[in-house]
């Protein structure tokens, strides 16, 4: 099936988000999508439905809400996990069901315990049945990688001649590197009959650190659908960045022969943010396209050419991929017509945050601080996106107290439901911990902390402090995230933060129930 075009396939809610810490909210997952939908992918994976309750019910909710990409889910390849993606799927206006099964000798024979003739049936049966439900299906045999070229070109032929659209071809441990993956697209797309009847796809991970050159290898040998995620976030070391290969694809036209991608490279900076907060995942500063440094020159030689000439060390622009390199700053006198024109410049629309609930935040910053700079704005939304409708409980006053070589004392007033509760605690190995304690002998919860992060946003002195956690009850991981000037108040937040992921993810599995039912 010929194409000019570079179909990109987005896996950062399914693949991705396999890697985090602790799952995001379904509202988490929509404003992922939506953002997906605004950069222009094509397809977009965004669950496996049969996993879980709550996996179900995000991957409907955003099939409702998304329009102009088309929306994916994952299933092995089994009846109950295609069944369960299409009726998760159904309501789209447009959705693919990717149905996979391994194909490597070490996987067949120790994993599945099945002979390859076996495997190749269910991988039959299962693309039948798909296509029972849409005329779009995806097949992948996992770890293709690592298994023998004439039982690829076997296994793709008979998912082709069953129904599959599209057949992808994954190196899914990143074994390969790129002379031997470019020659399996060249074999299969030579060698198995009926390839003219689907799109070959391929799925890196980066354990070798080969997923962007393989991709690209494979494009340059015939693949025409690349899967990957925002910032390169997956299992392991990872999957293929899409900022990476579509950059590369756009910087480099003279290698690529006029192939291109439909992405808005300018929505590339700001979706890549965002992920990193949602997701709790931090860019490392030197990571090629989006990392702090990328586009930063502390050499002397470099800044002379720089001054010179950009293109002596730029070899694209930071504002291609929407980084706007002033900082604009406002007072409390500024308005909300200044707010929502600084968060425009920046990229944002009005659907991506609830200007009201921003500008408040907005004018309390601004009290504190004085001049609040656009990453300051940014970093208000954010936090915004995470924070529930309904949250049951809130924070109202915490004040806290350490004196050298004495144990720490708390004092904290929440809303529960509406109703204020005060609750003191004395014996904290800080000001952080005595405000747990007391919090957590109001909500009565037996929660494990696992991670705690500080982290500065923006610059100076007066830069707001960020705080992510993660915590463990029963069973299940749940992040939450504060932003305050003081660190014990972004402390408390995030812990409230985390408890209310807690009270939705109950009524989650409960509407979801309903919904099945």
């Amino acid at each position: 099936m010929a194409t000019n075009n570079i179909i990109i396939f987005d896996t950062t809610l399914r693949d991705g988000e396999q890697a985090l810490k602790a799952s995001l909210t379904v509202k988490e997952k929509l404003q992922i999508a939506l953002a997906l939908e605004r950069l222009g992918v094509d397809v977009m994976e965004v669950g496996f439905p049969v996993s879980s309750e709550g996996d179900f019910l995000s991957v409907r909710t955003i099939a409702e809400n998304i329009k102009n990409s088309r929306v994916c889910a994952l299933s092995r390849a089994m009846d109950k996990d295609i069944d369960a993606a299409y009726e998760a799927l159904k309501v789209a206006d447009a959705y693919r069901i990717h149905t996979f099964i391994a194909s490597s000798a070490l996987h067949v024979e120790a994993k599945l315990k099945r002979s390859f003739d076996e495997v190749v049936e269910m991988a039959i049966q299962a693309v039948k049945r798909a296509r029972n439900y849409t005329d779009d299906v995806e097949f992948s045999c996992e770890d293709a990688g690592r298994t023998g070229i004439d039982n690829i070109c076997r296994i793709v032929e008979a998912a082709i001649s069953a129904g599959a659209t599209t057949v992808n071809i994954p190196d899914t441990v990143g074994f390969c590197l790129p002379t031997e993956y470019g020659s399996i697209m060249a074999n299969v797309r030579n060698r198995v009959p009926n390839i003219d009847k689907a799109i070959i796809s391929v799925h890196c991970h980066n354990d070798l650190g080969m997923a962007t050159a393989n991709s690209l290898t494979a494009v340059l040998n015939g693949a025409r659908q690349i899967e990957c995620t925002i910032n390169g976030i997956g299992e392991r070391a990872g999957n293929t960045a899409l900022e990476e290969v579509v950059m590369a694809i756009k910087t480099r036209q003279d290698m690529f022969n006029g192939l291109d991608t439909r992405i808005n490279t300018q929505e590339i900076h700001r979706v890549s943010q965002m992920v990193s907060q949602l997701c709790n995942m931090p860019i490392q500063p030197n990571k090629a396209i989006v990392g702090d440094n990328a586009f930063a020159h502390s050499s002397g030689i470099h800044q002379d050419g720089m001054l010179k000439n950009k293109n002596t060390y730029e070899i694209m622009s930071p504002e291609s991929i929407g980084l706007k390199k002033e900082k604009l700053n406002l007072t409390a006198r500024s308005g909300r017509a200044a707010v929502k024109g600084h968060m425009a410049d920046m990229g944002y629309t009005e659907a991506d945050y609830d200007l009201d609930k921003l500008y408040d935040a907005f004018l309390k910053l601004a009290d504190k601080k004085g001049q609040v700079f656009d990453y300051d704005l940014e970093a208000l939304a954010f936090i915004d996106m995470q924070q529930g409708d309904e949250d049951r409980l809130t924070l109202d006053v915490i004040t806290s107290q350490t004196l050298s070589g004495l144990p720490a004392s708390a004092f904290v007033q929440v809303a529960l439901d509406g109703h204020r509760i005060n609750q003191t605690s004395n014996g904290g190995n800080g000001p952080v911990d005595a405000v747990y304690n007391a919090i957590m002998q109001i909500v009565g919860m037996d929660l494990k902390m696992s991670h705690y992060n500080l982290t500065a946003k923006g610059e100076g002195a007066e830069a707001l402090g960020q705080v992510d956690i993660v915590v463990e009850y029963e069973g299940r991981r749940f992040h939450g995230v504060g932003l305050a000037t003081d660190i014990v108040e972004s402390s408390a937040r995030a812990l409230i933060h985390a408890i209310n992921a807690i009270y939705r993810s109950q009524k989650v599995a409960n509407l979801t129930k309903n919904l099945k039912h």
